[in-house]
């Protein structure tokens, strides 16, 4: 089970970090994502990082501004956001894949949370 948290409302330019708690064992031989959706808009990849978190993508707009990361002890993902833009308005869902590798399409993640809404205003 994946729930996140951490989002909310801020104004552009601001920060935000989400996270990402997952339940059961073996949480580093998980890869994991960050996908978002936006109004009216389809679902998107965001970052992505390897079960040991030694290696992370991230997509080209959020580059310089977005960081994925992991702690494996606490069983956690997390997303640092900054310099947020309104375009970056979205739900936001945390994703885990059976392999430990690094994955960027939304088929290839077999467990989703429930979403977690970041809101940025101008």
């Amino acid at each position: 089970q994946l729930v996140e948290s951490g989002g909310g409302s801020v104004q552009a330019g601001g920060s935000l970090r989400i996270s990402c708690g997952a339940s059961g064992r073996m949480f580093s031989t998980y890869g994991m994502g960050w996908f978002r959706q936006g109004p009216g808009k389809e679902r998107e990849f965001v970052a992505a990082i390897t079960g040991s978190g030694g290696v992370t993508q991230l997509t080209d707009s959020v580059k310089g501004r977005f960081t994925i990361s992991r702690d494996n002890a606490k069983n956690t993902l997390y997303l640092q956001m900054n310099s947020l833009k309104p375009e970056d308005t979205a739900v936001y869902y945390c994703a885990a894949a059976r392999s430990s590798w690094l994955y960027t399409g939304p088929d290839d993640f077999n467990f989703w949370g429930q979403g977690t809404q970041v809101t940025v205003s101008s």
